[in-house]
């Protein structure tokens, strides 16, 4: 039996979490509507949607699923009290039909990838809010939170991993926090601080490299063991 996975990562152009499934061996593609940054031949331009979650695949990790308008944070764009009560503010320039809109496609990938027919599946989204979790199938779990400096990295940034058919992430190399407040404390906040512009959702959403390599080694091998077990 092959001793090699084949891996989907969906929802990626940095090619960070592809590079790590690929460093140790195994049969993986990278996937995203715009080109990848490094220029691979193993990426794919396409809507995760239309058709690429039914090749075959033993390993799917959706890496930034558009989650804005699904996230805690973004509720407030959503709707006022209640439930689907106009909001009482907008990000300006935008309408309530656009964010309305944003979240039917925030849920549609999240639902799309979630149902694939891969036995193992991996969705990064932060903790959702409540018109979100509304829509959300029955067999979802609470996510995984984990943090990147848990993995080597000196960074605060809350992730969230939803997870079928995989166990959580077990930390590898985590740091000891700077003092509140202190110098490193913010560098390590940088994510959060990061400044408007044309770049800022692309750079807050781009992996961690520690965090990816963890995630290769913990559920490339367990997916391996299991595979050899079969």
């Amino acid at each position: 039996m092959s001793l090699q996975l084949r891996v989907l990562i969906g929802c990626e152009t940095s090619g960070i979490a592809r590079r790590a499934f690929t460093a140790l061996g195994h049969d993986v593609w990278s996937c995203d509507i715009e080109a990848a940054e490094d220029g691979s031949n193993r990426h794919i331009r396409c809507d995760i949607r239309d058709g690429i979650l039914h090749e075959g695949w033993d390993l799917l990790c959706v890496m930034h699923p558009p989650c804005t308008r699904l996230c805690r944070s973004g509720r407030r764009w959503m709707s006022g009290p209640g439930k689907w009560t106009p909001p009482k503010r907008l990000p300006k320039g935008r309408t309530w039909d656009d964010m309305k809109a944003e979240f039917k496609e925030g849920v549609d990938i999240f639902t799309a990838c979630w149902s694939a027919p891969i036995p193992r599946r991996a969705i990064e989204n932060p903790e959702m809010n409540d018109l979100a979790r509304d829509r959300m199938p029955d067999d979802l779990p609470a996510p995984q939170m984990v943090q990147p400096f848990w993995f080597g990295e000196p960074a605060y940034k809350a992730t969230g991993w939803y997870l079928a058919g995989l166990p959580g992430l077990a930390e590898t190399a985590r740091l000891p926090e700077p003092d509140h407040g202190s110098d490193e404390w913010k560098r390590w906040n940088r994510v959060h601080r990061m400044p408007p512009g044309p770049d800022r959702a692309r750079l807050r959403s781009r992996s961690f490299p520690g965090m990816m390599t963890a995630a290769a080694q913990q559920w490339g091998g367990y997916a391996l063991a299991q595979e050899t077990a079969a």
